[in-house]
């Protein structure tokens, strides 16, 4: 798959949650979603301020050397702080101006991402990223705070084979998991047997290795990006595979833990 089809997908996902939120009553953006302390406003917030900081790292490295710096001035701030600036803009807006205002930073990341190659390295907050795996990130970024959006709505989001993109980066992550937390990574290999939405199977890693997790492809993103705990989820995991799943991380940032079993069934 190339960086094209990557961009492709994004998009559409993107477009997939804002016909969630287009027609929501303004009170209703401000319903609290399962992310302590943000809004279903805040979660699309957070979309469109890294819209934004994604479309700026491909097209002018100096002006997002600029955005980090602004984080970084953050440092030893909270939680709560890093949140106030990243969304200070957002949350002065109207629902119909937060929502044009994302519209705008994902068509310029759209444009973005039209320059880049399937080798082009992307800069940002931590290593660069290559170009597949930059908008992966923007993916599961937008497909996570869409899945807290519609938690909280009470509404289904029909599932899709995108959410491969989601398998293969919370795949690639189990030895960060372990390094985030400074802990030993495992060195056995693993095995994913997942069913796909489309009803075909994803496999990763050799059919030998010593340990494996099988169920849903749904469950195991809805895991690695800290939705759901793996006890309300399908998957059966050997004891490895469950200690990687309770702490999966797909994202980046520092070490976070997901729900406790029963609080998003």
């Amino acid at each position: 798959m190339d960086v094209t089809q990557v961009a492709r997908d994004l998009a559409d996902e993107q477009q997939v949650l804002d016909d969630i939120v287009a027609d929501l009553r303004e009170d209703q953006w401000a319903l609290q979603t399962p992310s302590p302390r943000w809004s279903i406003a805040d979660q699309v917030g957070h979309l469109t301020y890294f819209d934004h900081a994604a479309a700026v790292a491909i097209t002018d490295q100096a002006a997002f050397q600029r955005l980090v710096a602004d984080l970084a001035n953050l440092a030893g701030a909270d939680d709560e702080s890093v949140d106030d600036f990243t969304l200070r803009t957002y949350r002065a807006m109207s629902a119909a101006e937060l929502l044009s205002a994302w519209r705008r930073n994902r068509a310029a990341l759209d444009e973005a991402a039209t320059a880049l190659a399937d080798d082009t390295r992307v800069i940002w907050y931590g290593p660069s990223m290559g170009s597949k795996s930059f908008l992966t990130a923007r993916l599961m970024e937008v497909w996570a705070h869409g899945q807290d959006i519609v938690d909280t709505l009470g509404v289904t989001r029909v599932p899709t084979d995108r959410l491969r993109h989601i398998v293969q980066l919370g795949f690639i992550t189990r030895g960060w998991a372990y390094v985030n937390r400074g802990l030993e990574p495992p060195t056995d290999p693993m095995r994913l047997e997942l069913a796909a939405p489309s009803g075909t199977m994803w496999t990763f890693g050799p059919d030998d290795a010593p340990d494996s997790a099988r169920g849903p492809a749904l469950d195991f993103c809805l895991v690695t990006t800290q939705r759901r705990h793996i006890d309300d989820t399908s998957i059966a995991a050997t004891p490895g595979a469950r200690e990687w799943l309770l702490l999966a991380q797909a994202f980046a940032g520092p070490a976070t833990t997901g729900p406790d079993p029963g609080t998003r069934p």
